[in-house]
């Protein structure tokens, strides 16, 4: 079973001001996919800080990573700088769709500057930190999430 991995970045929830509702939605549809994944890891934003915590996950096996928060125009949303730091190949066309399809809905999808891309055995993606944004986005990542799994190992095309 593919094992996956949630971070929410917000400074708000990693200090205790609010919960974090974005990442458990985010958990829920990765394991009623059937992917394994514990609970969200709430870390604070920073780029220094979401690069840690991808490495961390990529070290721990997880070949799918899915970010949530840090990909707005504050001065603190620095998920996109930390996460470039890890990316060996990206993949913009995950991140456009993301921004297309949210656009749909409102247009300040369209501020939003999540990355998505590969490094090693793993596929990582960033999502807005709005548990709509997370429930709207997530079943674009797990259409392409196993075909980008299958080829980072090796796997032929169908």
């Amino acid at each position: 079973m593919s094992r996956a991995a949630v971070l929410t970045v917000s400074d708000r929830a990693a200090d205790g001001r609010r919960a974090d509702q974005s990442g458990p939605v985010a958990v829920d549809a990765l394991r009623e996919a059937g992917w394994t994944c514990a609970d969200a890891v709430v870390i604070p934003d920073g780029a220094d800080a979401v690069e840690a915590a991808l490495r961390l996950a990529v070290a721990g096996g997880a070949q799918l990573i899915v970010t949530s928060g840090g990909t707005g125009v504050a001065p603190r949303d620095q998920t996109p700088e930390g996460t470039a730091r890890v990316l060996e190949r990206p993949l913009p066309g995950i991140g456009e769709q993301l921004r297309r399809a949210g656009a749909d809905k409102t247009p300040h999808a369209l501020l939003t500057r999540g990355l998505a891309g590969t490094t090693g055995t793993a596929l990582i993606v960033n999502l807005p930190g709005s548990p709509r944004a997370v429930a709207e986005g997530m079943p674009l990542i797990l259409a392409v999430a196993a075909h980008v799994i299958d080829q980072l190992g090796g796997g032929d095309h169908p």
